[in-house]
């Protein structure tokens, strides 16, 4: 009984105003942690809303904001902007889209959602799910109506049960940043680089109140830089993305996943925004789970060239093959995290490869200078034979002889025999010299834990499990939306969609002065 009621002491307000003066804090496990950082008397510099982080996320959030008539301060702690978006694959999704309809493909939101809950193994928060897959058609609207960005078609991401996500004509993320950046020119708002969030700055009344950045910081170093205060009017919305290149958090909470592994990450992808939010009373949720990419290339770092042929072409037009058996290891459009582990099962040893002609129908449309940079740099090889392709791989022939003869007698029968690969209309028999090989292992790419947030994209506060007041989350920094695997393409539809809400519900807030 004395335990219960010394809890009911310990309110989010008694906690912010002790432990600032203090010095100290509690967290749910009873440790003791860093204060809440005080809030200043005066301010450098006030803004209606401050925004952390230059993402697909941070920079719908500014837009809205700014054309809902807010004034924002646009942060990025690196030198450039865009974060992992602007280097990402080049794909979002849209369920019961335009571009399906016009081949004819029958989707629903239902579907989508079924695919996003399936990929996630029922781990993700059914009403953000719901959010993203309703507005999605939407979303994507307003990329093409808002920004002017433009797409070349549609691409069959793994875990998708049918083709629904608009491929962009860039092959990147750039070709949604790069119009965000230029639209957020026009409206009289650019970021500012080398600015880190130091703290988030909570008042003793449970509002968020602004920031304490370091400008002109030198990454990594996080005591580089001139200190300043920004003023949060409204409030401020972190959109600081995962931490998929931060070894050492990483290994906290999954110690397989620390050391050198490698990751798709850009170098700022850490958990030092994270901390802070935590430090300031976010609830932490679902850090353990953390997608490695199946598609990637021990052949070169990071996220590399690699998707674009192991995705792209060889997941629907040609096969992934065990170099020690020669046999299919799994569904090449199975969700991210039902194929990687299926690489790590085989011991690393896995290919991707496609024949000429699933090469030319996977390239069509598509920037023909990533595929020669993957050549000249040795990820991408070109053998004449299929003799040549087993003796370069070590792979028994008369075994993948089998593989291919077995997949092709599937096409005559109009369906995947072994595996139930979703096979496109135009999905075509294997045996055309040249073959294209892409050797396979798996890299952190995406960390699906973070802040809890509601369906208004505010930060959820770890003791009352109420919305902390001038705190908004949204983007790879929020957690819980996608359960234990993110569906590819399905990041982009997060990020803008609750960007955009967070924008929206931030500039709609009262001035806390």
């Amino acid at each position: 009984m004395k335990h219960d009621e010394t809890n009911k002491t310990l309110t989010r307000r008694a906690l912010l105003g002790s432990g600032a003066a203090a010095g100290v804090g509690l967290t749910l496990a009873g440790t003791v942690q860093a204060a809440p950082q005080p809030v200043p008397e005066t301010w450098d510099e006030e803004v209606d809303v401050v925004i952390v982080g230059t993402g697909f996320a941070g920079l719908a959030a500014a837009i809205e904001a700014i054309k809902a008539g807010a004034t924002v301060a646009l942060l990025e702690k690196m030198r450039t902007p865009g974060g992992n978006s602007i280097i990402s694959g080049g794909v979002i999704a849209a369920a019961g889209s335009p571009l399906q309809a016009e081949e004819g493909i029958e989707d629903s939101v239902e579907t989508m959602i079924e695919d996003m809950m399936k990929a996630g193994l029922h781990l993700n928060y059914p009403d953000h799910v719901r959010i993203i897959a309703e507005k999605s058609v939407e979303t994507v609207q307003w990329t093409i109506d808002e920004l002017g960005v433009e797409y070349r078609g549609l691409a069959h991401m793994g875990g998708h049960a049918v083709p629904r996500s608009y491929a962009l004509a860039a092959a990147s993320g750039s070709g949604i940043i790069v119009p965000q950046l230029n639209k957020l020119k026009e409206l009289g708002v650019e970021p500012r680089t080398r600015t880190l969030m130091k703290h988030l700055l909570r008042d003793p009344d449970g509002r968020v109140k602004g920031v304490l950045v370091h400008e002109k910081y030198r990454d990594p170093d996080l005591d580089s830089g001139t200190p300043k205060t920004i003023k949060a009017r409204k409030a401020v919305i972190m959109a600081t993305g995962g931490f998929g290149a931060d070894p050492s958090f990483r290994a906290l909470q999954d110690p397989r996943l620390g050391g050198e592994l490698d990751t798709t990450n850009h170098p700022g992808a850490t958990a030092q925004a994270l901390r802070e939010a935590l430090n300031a009373g976010c609830t932490l949720v679902q850090p353990s789970w953390i997608q490695l990419g199946p598609w990637t290339s021990p052949d070169e770092r990071g996220f590399g060239y690699a998707p674009h042929f192991v995705q792209g072409v060889a997941a629907s037009y040609g096969l992934w093959i065990d170099t020690q058996t020669g046999k299919r290891f799994v569904n090449e459009l199975a969700d991210r995290k039902t194929r990687a582990d299926a690489i790590l099962a085989a011991g690393n040893k896995c290919i991707a490869f496609a024949d000429a002609e699933g090469y030319a129908k996977g390239t069509t449309g598509r920037p023909s200078d990533n595929m020669d940079k993957m050549k000249q740099a040795g990820v991408l090889m070109e053998y004449a034979t299929l003799e040549e392709m087993a003796a370069a791989h070590d792979i028994p022939l008369d075994a993948l002889k089998a593989t291919i003869a077995s997949f092709n007698q599937g096409i005559d029968s109009g369906s995947d025999i072994e595996w139930s690969r979703y096979l496109a209309e135009n999905t075509g028999k294997i045996g055309t010299p040249p073959f294209y090989v892409v050797r396979l292992s798996p890299k952190i790419h995406h960390t699906m834990g973070g802040c809890a947030t509601n369906t208004r994209a505010e930060a959820l506060d770890v003791l009352s499990g109420e919305p902390i007041p001038g705190l908004f989350v949204v983007g790879e920094a929020s957690g819980g939306i996608h359960g234990a695997s993110r569906l590819g393409s399905c990041a982009y539809a997060d990020c803008l969609t609750f960007g955009r809400i967070a924008g929206q519900n931030a500039a709609a807030m009262d001035s806390w002065n």
